[in-house]
């Protein structure tokens, strides 16, 4: 049985209208209990993955493992990123034999202050979006594929 799909939100504040890496005090040796997040995304391709992160997204590598594994940080965010096939535990299949796999409707919320500029930015680099920008309550959104399909929501507040 599939468990339902539930959004995950997270308020990233990205600078200066760019996503740009944080400062050198990221808190990714801070527990989770003391407010860090930790999101895992199943990836086909974990230097692709790591390359968008990094580079589109503004996160800093903190620990990568070939292609088994990378973690990454934004804040306080954690991005563990994990192969759909591989010796880690996050890449074995569940007892039914289902294996992980990316994509769906779950996400990481990255909040703008200039969603038009960041899209446009965005764009430029060659960023797939499922979507056009959608104007509801209390902001605007846009959804973005990372390079192996794990939904990204960009949100501007009202």
């Amino acid at each position: 049985m599939k468990s339902p799909v539930i959004a995950l939100t997270l308020a990233l504040a990205l600078t200066a209208g760019a996503a740009v890496a944080q400062p050198a005090g990221d808190r990714f040796d801070k527990p989770a209990s003391l407010g860090v997040a930790r999101i895992r995304y199943m990836v086909a391709d974990i230097p692709a993955s790591v390359a968008f992160y990094k580079d589109r997204l503004g996160f800093k590598v903190v620990a990568q493992s070939g292609t088994f594994f990378a973690l990454l940080t934004r804040g306080d965010v954690q991005l563990l990123l994990s192969p759909v096939k591989g010796p880690g535990g996050a890449s074995q299949p569940m007892p039914n034999g289902e294996r992980p796999a990316p994509g769906g409707w779950n996400r990481i919320v990255l909040y703008v202050p200039d969603l038009k500029g960041e899209v446009d930015r965005l764009r430029k680099a060659g960023v797939h979006f499922r979507n056009d920008i959608v104007v509801g309550l209390g902001g605007s959104e846009i959804l973005l594929d990372d390079p192996s399909g794990n939904p990204v929501e960009l949100f501007q507040p009202d």
